[in-house]
């Protein structure tokens, strides 16, 4: 089986696994709206203070969101061994790992573009002008999140500290995208809106970095 086929058997099966009960993306969301519903009312942001404050808070609020839905992906396969039976299917270990990155992008991406309407209203900031390179720079900062995260959450998996070891693992590795995220947001929000070339450029680097990474080292991610 090639990769391409067994990487859209194992979304199709998060997927469903996940729309079956939507457990994680409702926690994801409503983890996201509280965070900023509470920054929000504690800090009563004027206009110009949304754009200086809004973009870190706002990755701020996916990366610990990203880390609540992430932590799942690997944990809940060690319910009647299912792991070990996908390893043992004919089919390369990072098309288990693509897959998985696939489909915890896919929810993660859902629960930030529905959110956006709503950091807009509480933060005051227009978002109409610039949504489609603000798509765009979401699109490239979750990639590279749930790419890291997934293979963290690969590894602790088999940790018996493994709700602690995640969030270690994955906030020194990822500080960089979420700085060069959290700067092209910023940049898009000033006056006037602004996306500069060398944030994009990093954050493909950084996508295809560990994109590369994680299909060089899949069968021993697994492994351990």
């Amino acid at each position: 089986m090639n990769l391409a086929r067994a990487a859209t058997i194992i979304l199709a099966k998060e997927l469903r696994t996940e729309f079956r009960t939507l457990e994680l993306l409702q926690a994801t969301v409503v983890f996201v709206l509280v965070v900023l519903v509470l920054f929000s009312f504690t800090f009563d942001p004027t206009a110009s203070e949304s754009r200086r404050f809004g973009p870190g808070l706002l990755w701020l609020a996916f990366l610990f969101a990203g880390s609540l839905m992430l932590h799942p992906s690997f944990t809940r396969e060690q319910t009647n061994e299912t792991l070990a039976a996908l390893r043992l299917a004919p089919i390369e270990p990072f098309a288990i790992l693509l897959g998985k990155v696939l489909a915890n992008f896919l929810f993660l991406l859902l629960a930030e573009v529905l959110l956006l309407p709503i950091f807009a209203v509480l933060y005051n900031v227009h978002l109409a002008s610039v949504l489609g390179r603000l798509l765009l720079v979401l699109v490239l900062g979750t990639l590279g999140l749930t790419t890291t995260g997934t293979v963290f959450s690969a590894i602790a998996s088999q940790a018996r500290m493994r709700e602690l070891l995640l969030p270690l693992l994955l906030l020194p590795v990822l500080t960089p995208a979420l700085i060069a995220s959290t700067e092209a947001t910023a940049g898009l929000l000033g006056d006037p809106p602004e996306l500069r070339q060398v944030w994009l450029a990093f954050l493909v680097a950084f996508d295809v970095l560990f994109l590369t990474a994680t299909w060089l080292f899949g069968e021993y991610l697994l492994e351990e």
